[in-house]
C-alpha cells in the first residue's frame, strides 16, 4: 500500500535583521535660508543634539551598525561632525571635562561605521538610496530621513524607536516596511499615499501607493513619512524607474514596482513625528524635546509659561 504524503506547513523566511542605514542627506534646505547657506539642515539642533544625530541614535538602537550619508560634493559639516575631533578631545581631556569628552566621542557608538557616498546630481530620493547600492549589497536595509524627527515615549513601546518597530515588524513577516502616520485628507498633495489590504490598525499589507495624489484622488489618507525598511530588490527597481513627480527618481514609483513582487507593509509606529523640514515642525520639536529633558524640563516649562504671560496668552 502507497503511504499517504506528508505536508509540512511553514511559514514564510523571516526577512534578516537590517545592519545597514541610508541618511539621503544631499538637499539643500533652501527653507531655511540663509542659515543652511553654511550649515547643512540635518546640523540644525534641536536642544543640544542635531537633528542627524537624532536619527543615527534611532538606528542604531534598531540594530545598525553601518550608516550610509548620501550627501553632496559641497556638504562636508556632516562628515566633519562624525569624524574624531583630535584637537578639541584633547582640550578636554586637559582642561578635565570628562563628561563632554565622552559626548563628543559617541556620537557614534563602538563598532558602528560611517560610510559617505556622493550624490552627483539630485535626482531625488529614489536616486539617493540608488547610490547607496555599492555599500549596502545584497541584503534589507532601512532608509531614514533626517528631516522626520520621531520621539517615542518611554512608557510605549518600551521606549523602543520608530525604526526598532518597524525592524521588529519587517523580521516576522519577511516583507519590506513603509511608515505611515494619518493626515487631513487635505494634505494628501504633500504625501506619498497607500491603500491596504487587511488594516489592523497598526499593519497591513499595501496594495497601492502613489506620490503626492490630489486629495480627490488619494486611497486614502494614510501618508508615508521617513522611515523605510526595503528589501534589497528595491535596487533593481530604482535602476529602471523612469523620473516621476517633479521629474525626479521617486521612490514611491520604485516602491509601487514591488508591491506585486513581494509582501510590502504598511506600519503605524508608535511615536510622535515632527516635520523639521518646516520652520514650525522645527520649532514644535525643539518645544517637546526641551520639555522632556531631564535637566532642562522644569526650568524650559517656566520660561514658556512666562513668555505666555507676557504675551497676555491666559492658560486653559
Amino acid at each position: 500500500a502507497h503511504r499517504p504524503r506528508e505536508f509540512i506547513l511553514t511559514a514564510p523566511p523571516a526577512l534578516t535583521r537590517i545592519r545597514k542605514a541610508v541618511f539621503p542627506v544631499a538637499g539643500l534646505g533652501t527653507r531655511f535660508l540663509p542659515a543652511t547657506k553654511t550649515v547643512p539642515k540635518e546640523m540644525l539642533p534641536i536642544v543640544d543634539k542635531p537633528l542627524i544625530q537624532y536619527a543615527v541614535d534611532e538606528a542604531v538602537e534598531a540594530g545598525c551598525d553601518t550608516l550610509v550619508f548620501v550627501t553632496n560634493r559641497y556638504k562636508h559639516a556632516v562628515a566633519d561632525y562624525f569624524d574624531k575631533a583630535y584637537e578639541l578631545e584633547q582640550k578636554l581631556e586637559k582642561a578635565g571635562k570628562a563628561e563632554q569628552l565622552e559626548l563628543i566621542r559617541n556620537v557614534l557608538p563602538p563598532g558602528v561605521r560611517a560610510v559617505f557616498v556622493t550624490q552627483a546630481e539630485a535626482l531625488g530620493l529614489g536616486h539617493a538610496v540608488l547610490c547607496a547600492r555599492p555599500v549596502v549589497g545584497d541584503e534589507p536595509f532601512a532608509v531614514l530621513l533626517p528631516d522626520d524627527l520621531i520621539w517615542t515615549r518611554q512608557s510605549v513601546a518600551g521606549g523602543q524607536g520608530a525604526l526598532g518597530q518597524m525592524a521588529d515588524h519587517a523580521q516576522r513577516t519577511g516583507g519590506s516596511a513603509v511608515a505611515v502616520q494619518d493626515v487631513p485628507r487635505a494634505q494628501t498633495g504633500s504625501y506619498g499615499i497607500v491603500a491596504t489590504e487587511d488594516f489592523d490598525g497598526q499593519a497591513g499589507r499595501i496594495s497601492q501607493i502613489v506620490e503626492k495624489p490630489r486629495p480627490e484622488e488619494a486611497p486614502s489618507n494614510l501618508a508615508v513619512v521617513g522611515r523605510y525598511v526595503l528589501s534589497p530588490r528595491i535596487f533593481d527597481l530604482l535602476e529602471t524607474t523612469g523620473r516621476g513627480s517633479g521629474g525626479e527618481i521617486q521612490l514611491t514609483d520604485a516602491i509601487a514596482q514591488l508591491l506585486p513582487l513581494e509582501r510590502v507593509d504598511a506600519f503605524r509606529f508608535h511615536g510622535t513625528r515632527f516635520d523639521c523640514g518646516t520652520h514650525l515642525g522645527l520649532i514644535e520639536a525643539t518645544v517637546r524635546y526641551a520639555l522632556d529633558h531631564e535637566l532642562l524640563s522644569d526650568a524650559a516649562r517656566s520660561l514658556m509659561q512666562n513668555a505666555l504671560d507676557e504675551m497676555g496668552v491666559v492658560e486653559t
